[in-house]
């Protein structure tokens, strides 16, 4: 992957993206952003799979779905796990964080009615954070270094670092009262190329 050529192709903000965005700058891989309105995602749909976004075109050839990306950009890039316990964990989990995403998307974008998005954000914030929050805490505790999986930084903690900060869920995730979560969220922030990628990224209200 070191020379191939890489075209991530999504709306402009951060949103389903970014977790791919982080570990391309952790890596230090160059890459093309593309980045669109809405108004212009009719020009840039046709050249995707499934007619959605985010794709990731790699030397040419177009690819699919955020979570196949992730998981792609962090093996090629050694983010994921070691073998393939590791790696079982790191997908556990994953899917664990993707229960509670999905559900929070669909309650934000996608519900019309104000008194059923009113009814779904109650249940997210006095139900669904409190449960994924505990869960993540107690994985870190398990684990027993700082990291959710192993010694070292892989995709489960940028997923969950981009989740915590400004992130869709960023908004319903207080971890003050989880202090191995803030541990995590520090830990990969101290990266000293993802910090970098921070500090210079394209403010954008999603």
């Amino acid at each position: 992957m070191a020379n191939a050529k890489l075209r991530l192709l999504y709306f402009d903000g951060r949103g389903r993206a970014e977790v791919a965005r982080i570990i391309l700058a952790a890596a230090g891989k160059e890459y093309e952003d593309v980045r669109f309105s809405f108004e212009e995602w009719p020009k840039y749909k046709p050249e995707t799979p499934y007619g959605q976004a985010p794709a990731l075109s790699v030397d040419g050839v177009v690819y699919a779905q955020s979570i196949a990306i992730n998981e792609f950009l962090a093996r090629e890039f050694g983010f994921h796990g070691k073998d393939n316990l590791e790696t079982f964990k790191i997908e556990e989990i994953i899917h664990l964080w993707d229960d509670f995403v999905t559900p929070t998307v669909d309650v934000l974008f996608h519900t019309d009615d104000e008194k059923a998005k009113e009814a779904g954000i109650k249940k997210i914030k006095e139900e669904s954070v409190p449960r994924i929050l505990n869960f993540l805490e107690g994985i870190l505790a398990k684990n027993g270094t700082g990291y959710f999986v192993g010694d070292r930084l892989t995709l489960i903690d940028i997923i969950v670092f981009e989740g915590v900060n400004g992130g869709i869920t960023s908004q319903f995730l207080d971890v003050s009262k989880y202090p191995l979560i803030q541990k995590n969220f520090e830990l990969v922030r101290s990266n000293e190329k993802i910090a970098s990628y921070m500090a210079s990224r394209k403010d954008t209200p999603w």
